[in-house]
């Protein structure tokens, strides 16, 4: 059936209507709206809670503002996901996510349950507590456009293999975001590690239905991009669908494996507690 004429107005309405119908047909979703309708929240937590549900279709992305407390879930629909994440502290995009810092500092490059997600002013913008996957790279960044045009012929954000710094670029752009703003990423469900040679070697991921849980320790910028990962082995690109949910904030226990963490981890838990206290605006008064 041929594309309604957008040459009235009229035309247009229907080639846009049926441009979103096109897009849930092809398993591009629309976020639940509202989340509290998700079909089945997340194991122990009410529905009334959630503030956010969504899938990403392979070789899309999304993007939210969350505040401290809140959780944060990642679920490898099919075993084929790789979410490439970024992490700004919202209000002072200049405080991002840094991922050499965040494995030098807790002497750590496999990070799962118990590690701390590192700011570049040493705080912790966030703290993995539930990890089923552990299959996670903080190594080689995201995928570039360039690249992936020269391994499977385009790398546009709107073509059939995304590059993972294009789609975190259009995600960054809601909130006033350029490329120079986007720090290297850290990737989630397809793993690698370095062998004693100094050589990535892939070990793929722990199949459908792993997940990670974060929480928030500070307002964040949540990016997402989920695209193939740029050490992928397979000649084709391949990506499988992600699905993203949030909760209303929940308190992290004293005993939690993030709390128990490194030296080092404790006194970045500190600068974040102490920032908090003393950017938090008064009851009833205005800073």
């Amino acid at each position: 059936m041929a594309a309604p004429s957008t040459a009235t107005t009229a035309g247009a309405r229907d080639h846009a209507r049926a441009q979103e119908a096109a897009a849930e047909g092809a398993g591009h979703p629309r976020p639940t709206y509202p989340a509290s309708a998700r079909p089945t929240p997340p194991e122990g937590v009410a529905a009334a809670d959630l503030v956010w549900s969504e899938t990403v279709a392979p070789g899309g992305y999304t993007h939210l503002e969350v505040a401290p407390g809140t959780a944060v879930r990642l679920t490898d629909l099919t075993g084929d996901a790789c979410a490439h994440l970024l992490l700004f502290h919202a209000g002072r995009p200049w405080e991002r996510l840094n991922v050499a810092d965040t494995v030098k500092v807790q002497w750590q490059a496999y990070p799962t349950a118990g590690h701390l997600l590192l700011s570049d002013q040493g705080r912790a913008l966030a703290s993995i507590t539930q990890d089923t996957s552990g299959r996670h790279d903080t190594l080689f960044g995201t995928s570039t456009r360039a690249r992936n045009a020269e391994r499977y012929g385009d790398g546009d954000a709107h073509g059939p293999s995304p590059a993972g710094r294009e789609l975190l670029a259009l995600a960054g752009a809601k909130h006033g975001l350029t490329r120079r703003d986007l720090p290297p990423s850290i990737s989630f469900f397809q793993g690698y590690r370095v062998d004693d040679a100094g050589r990535p070697r892939p070990i793929g991921s722990a199949g459908a239905g792993a997940y990670v849980t974060l929480i928030a320790e500070l307002p964040l910028v949540v990016l997402v991009a989920n695209t193939a990962h740029p050490l992928d082995p397979r000649p084709d690109w391949s990506c499988g669908p992600l699905d993203v949910v949030a909760w209303h904030p929940v308190p992290v226990a004293s005993g939690a494996p993030s709390r128990a963490t490194t030296p080092e981890g404790r006194r970045a838990l500190e600068r974040t507690a102490a920032h908090l206290a003393t950017t938090r605006t008064p009851a009833g008064g205005d800073r």
